[in-house]
């Protein structure tokens, strides 16, 4: 996919005053992109696909760099960065935030989905309370970005990323988990391309 084919991008709002910042734009961050209302879209396969598709499109396209992640039934946890010095990791994500938002609210109205109305009316519902927003909000709007700024940083969030499906008793073994960056880590075949870090030395290769 060379050309983005669901429209023109929406801004996406940045987290209030007061919230988490991305403060060093070259830093990888850890990063989580939660649903509004904790509604458990990704049970479905068709969203979980949609959230991988933009994900390589802005990984190919866009200049981000995707260390580490995870799809769980409503958030996401990734490590980013973006290259330089064409892009800040800020800008990058608050656009891919918004494509995954059209992309997936797009799937939403066009495919068999037995909790649609259901659904929309809590999108709408979080989007009336923002009034620069579009017409839905399906992202709370901030990340929580932590700065992987030591070795132990950068270990300890990759364990927490890979062990989720397991704390959450889905799988037994991280790299049995499809959804998630440990297969590419355990050297199996992944979803998504990685750029892998190496925890000891803190860097990417």
């Amino acid at each position: 996919m060379d050309q983005w084919p669901y429209g023109q991008e929406v801004e996406y709002l940045r987290p209030m005053s007061g919230g988490y910042q991305i403060r060093d734009q070259r830093a990888m961050h850890f990063v989580t992109f939660q649903v509004v209302s904790w509604v458990d879209i990704f049970t479905r396969k068709s969203y979980r696909d949609d959230f991988l598709d933009a994900l390589r499109y802005y990984r190919d396209n866009q200049g981000l760099r995707i260390h580490a992640w995870v799809v769980m039934s409503n958030h996401v946890h990734m490590m980013l960065s973006a290259t330089q010095p064409v892009n800040d990791l800020s800008s990058v994500i608050g656009r891919l935030k918004s494509f995954t938002a059209q992309l997936i609210y797009k799937t939403l109205n066009e495919e068999p989905e037995s909790r649609r109305d259901w659904m929309i009316a809590l999108f709408t519902k979080a989007s009336d309370a923002h009034q620069r927003n579009s017409r839905y909000q399906i992202w709370t709007h901030d990340n929580h970005p932590i700065e992987l700024n030591t070795n132990e940083k950068v270990a300890d969030r990759l364990d927490y990323i890979h062990q989720n499906p397991v704390r959450a008793g889905i799988v037994g073994l991280s790299e049995d988990y499809l959804y998630s960056s440990a297969r590419s880590y355990a050297g199996l075949t992944g979803l998504l391309k990685v750029d892998f870090v190496d925890v000891q030395l803190k860097t990417v290769r």
